[in-house]
């Protein structure tokens, strides 16, 4: 077992589908992680995870053979280094705005000579079963990925830049914001045409820039949908979401 390829999959015209897991419960995690999904992500800006339940969260992931990505808090670049450290193969960083927040970014989470990453990946190397420690390196300063959010109006304005920056791979397009941030009155409408045409218009403007296009669905037909735009990847539903349709569903079901 090495670092997965999870680079080559989303750039060889695949389309990579991933849970969304925000609840720390080990046998939610297996559910999922069993099902037909190609990655798993924890969101940990928005989840309830704290660095303990996340540890374990993705360890769990690589032994169930499943990529994992981490959705980090606003600007803790230092946990996305610990994630990598932890066994994470990408990390989503929330409200980038600016070149600058790229490559802050950047720097934290890719080794040298891209970055600063910092050398310690005792428990990485383990889990992807590198002998030598020193293996893991070279590998993932390819396989691990850094992904910037899209959200923002500033983040529209200062795209060009964004993606411009070395060591970026791809953007993760966060659609309610991104439609709160187009509304001009804090509108929370991620269907609305506006926000739609930006989705379309962001996929095309990573592809041109050579980066990976991925994005939140909220539903299955929406991660169909953003497939026909050109994204590689969609985290679709939630484990919150999926949880509670299925106990109402399943109520309904029962009484009717």
């Amino acid at each position: 077992m090495a670092l997965p390829k999870l680079r080559s999959r989303l750039g060889e015209g695949s389309f990579v589908l991933s849970c969304w897991l925000g609840i720390p419960e080990p046998l939610v995690h297996e559910a999922f992680l069993r099902a037909d999904f190609d990655v798993a992500t924890f969101d940990v800006q928005h989840g309830l995870f704290d660095v303990g339940s996340l540890r374990v969260a993705i360890e769990r992931a690589v032994l169930l053979n499943k990529p994992a990505l981490v959705r980090l808090p606003i600007e803790d670049r230092s946990l996305g280094a610990r994630c990598l450290d932890f066994g994470a193969t990408g990390l989503i960083m929330p409200m980038i705005e600016t070149a600058e927040d790229a490559r802050a970014f950047v720097s934290a989470v890719k080794y040298p000579p891209v970055g600063l990453r910092s050398y310690g990946p005792t428990r990485a190397a383990q889990l992807h079963n590198y002998g030598n420690r020193g293996g893991y390196v070279p590998e993932a300063r390819i396989e691990t990925l850094a992904f910037a959010m899209i959200e923002t109006a500033a983040a529209l304005d200062n795209l060009p830049e964004i993606l411009a920056i070395e060591g970026l791979d791809g953007i993760f397009v966060g659609p309610s914001d991104l439609s709160i941030a187009l509304s001009g009155d804090g509108t929370l409408d991620p269907g609305s045409e506006k926000t739609e045409a930006t989705i379309r218009d962001l996929a095309a403007s990573a592809a041109a820039a050579g980066k990976i296009a991925a994005i939140y669905a909220m539903t299955a037909e929406d991660a169909k949908r953003y497939r026909g735009y050109g994204y590689r990847m969609a985290c679709v539903g939630s484990d919150f979401g999926v949880l509670g349709a299925g106990a109402a569903a399943l109520a309904k079901a029962a009484s009717a």
